[in-house]
Parts: structure tokens; C-alpha cells; sequence
């Protein structure tokens, strides 16, 4: 490898074109040598763009592709679908030394350099995580200074992360794990050029054999716009609820005494005992910045304000899409 290693990000995405080119404009920014994008649905305005630029690869996820990527042709669920994508970049030409598998909606952070951070890991380290701050809605009444956002984060270690979690969100705290709405545990970057490498959302895998001890990047955050409005919680919402990050399967908030709810049977109770009104106490609670949560957030550490800048970096990368 060498001394300064390059870098790239993976993603299969649904979006507006404007999402998915801020999510390339703000990763090329920070130095990625190699951005692949999957278009899990057409998008020919994001294709076209990327295709133009040349640090971008595209591919479009239509039925053609799955055909000739599996008997079965396209998984229902898109979290297979993410995770074969990810694999195949992998495994085919990602033309960088390291590979993080990321999302639209999630934008990395380095506090220094990361060619730098992930040259200083140990030669046989595998992955390497990068661990999540959570966006949080602007309040209206005390919206943060232009182009900022709130971010929340959380312990990393279980039993002051629930400790806090009770203490920042009394009503709703017990059921959720740190006071994020969506997952605590990161994303990985992966050592590329392994044979029997795969990916899945969040962990790297060997032969099957899941990688339970990957490096830390404590340096890096992985910010995450899961809910960084009402509308936009909303929009989603109902998909997430049915097969998202919402749905029924997953596994509830750890509790000292044992388990709270799962986000399904939480939001699913929030509607049948109050319909959108106590959806909306549980967005102003956990997921507005509002004064009171800013204060708490900040007593413990947790409370970040950042300038994502994505308009800038957009039309600097994409120029015509400015």
C-alpha cells in the first residue's frame, strides 16, 4: 500500500438528484479518490452528472443488472440489495485502498486527514468504524446561526449510554438506544484487495466470518441527516415503518433491566393512542434541537454544531447542478 492510501465511498441510493450529488460533492471534497454510485431507481439527471465527473462511477440497478448479477434476479428489500452492491464494488474495480460503505444521507467528518487515519491503523486491520452523530431538526423558535446544523451524539459504552439516554429524554428515553432514532453503530471503511471480502450495512465480513473487532476512527464522525426535519421524517416514515429502519424485526433499546420497545411498536402505539399529534411530541422531544435538549445534549458532551456547506461543495463539484 502506499504511504498515503487512498480512499472512496460506496452507496446504492434513491433519491432526488440534488441528495445524491451533495452526497458526492461533500465526500470528493474531503479527498475521495473514487465515488461509486449505485441508482437503485433511474435518476438520469444524477447519472448524467456523475458519469461527467471523473473521481464518479455509476451504475444503474435495473433489471438488466440484477439479471446478470444473480439467478434470482432483484432482492425485494433494499437492505440485500445495498449490501450485494457494496460487495461487488469491492470485489471489481474500486480503484482505492480503503472502501467505506455509507449512505445518501450520511456525510463523513474527519477531524484530521483520513488518508492519515487510516495509514496510522495497524497493517492487518481489516475495517475500521466510524461511529454516528445524529441530525437534529431546527427549532423555529431558536433555529441555529445560517448554513449550521445541530447534531447529537451518544456514550459509546452501554451502560452510561442508557444512563444519559434517561437522563436527556425522560419521556421517551427508555425505549430508545443513546436518544437516536436511527442506528448507533456507524459505518465501516474496509482494507480492499482481500480475498472473500464482503460487505454488509455495517460490518465487514471474511469468508462468511464477521470482522467483530474492527479499529476505531476516532477521528471521524459519520453525520447522519436520518431526521433533519418534520417534513422530511414524515416523508419517510411510513417506508421505514414498513421496511426500513423502523421495522418490526429489529431489535429494541437495551435496558439494565431488560428490554423497552422496539421503534416499531413505539411509533406503532404513538399512533394508535394519538395519531400525528404524539408522533409530533416524539419528534419535539428526541429529535428537535430545542433549547431544553440543546442544554442537556451539551451537559454531557453530546451536542455538536457543524457547516455541512453541501450548496458550496455542490456547485464546485457540479457545476451545472448548482
Amino acid at each position: 500500500m502506499n504511504d498515503t492510501p487512498t480512499w472512496g465511498a460506496v452507496a446504492t441510493v434513491k433519491a432526488p438528484a440534488r441528495d445524491i450529488l451533495n452526497f458526492a460533492a461533500h465526500h470528493l471534497d474531503l479527498g475521495a479518490h473514487r465515488i461509486h454510485v449505485y441508482l437503485d431507481a433511474p435518476n438520469e439527471q444524477a447519472e448524467a452528472a456523475l458519469r461527467a465527473h471523473p473521481k464518479c462511477r455509476v451504475i444503474l440497478c435495473d433489471d438488466a443488472y440484477w439479471q446478470r448479477r444473480r439467478r434470482k434476479g432483484r432482492p425485494d428489500a433494499h437492505q440485500p440489495r445495498q449490501s450485494l452492491n457494496a460487495t461487488h464494488c469491492l470485489n471489481k474495480r474500486p480503484q482505492v485502498d480503503w472502501l467505506a460503505h455509507i449512505d445518501v444521507d450520511e456525510f463523513l467528518w474527519p477531524a484530521t486527514p483520513l488518508p492519515a487515519q487510516l495509514a496510522a491503523l495497524p497493517a492487518d486491520t481489516l475495517s475500521a468504524r466510524a461511529r454516528p452523530i445524529e441530525a437534529l431538526a431546527p427549532d423555529p423558535a431558536a433555529p441555529p446561526p445560517e448554513g449550521q446544523h445541530w447534531f447529537k451524539s451518544c456514550a459509546r459504552l452501554q451502560a452510561r449510554r442508557r444512563e444519559e439516554t434517561n437522563a436527556i429524554y425522560p419521556t421517551f428515553g427508555p425505549h430508545l438506544n443513546g436518544g437516536f432514532v436511527s442506528h448507533v453503530a456507524g459505518k465501516v471503511f474496509v482494507r480492499c484487495g482481500g480475498d472473500k471480502t464482503s460487505l454488509r450495512i455495517h460490518n465487514a465480513f471474511v469468508d462468511m466470518v464477521m470482522d467483530d473487532a474492527p479499529a476505531e476512527l476516532n477521528d471521524t464522525r459519520l453525520c447522519h441527516l436520518h431526521a433533519p426535519s418534520w417534513d422530511k421524517w414524515q416523508a419517510a416514515y411510513a417506508y421505514r415503518l414498513a421496511h426500513g429502519s423502523y421495522r418490526s424485526g429489529l431489535k429494541p433499546a437495551p435496558l439494565a433491566d431488560g428490554v423497552g420497545l422496539n421503534m416499531h411498536a413505539l411509533f406503532s402505539m404513538l399512533e394508535d393512542e394519538g395519531g400525528e399529534a404524539a408522533l409530533r411530541r416524539f419528534f419535539d422531544e428526541v429529535c428537535t434541537a430545542t433549547p431544553d435538549l440543546r442544554a442537556k445534549l451539551d451537559a454531557h458532551g453530546h451536542l455538536h454544531r457543524l457547516s455541512l456547506d453541501l450548496d458550496r461543495k455542490r456547485a464546485r463539484h457540479f457545476p451545472d447542478h448548482a
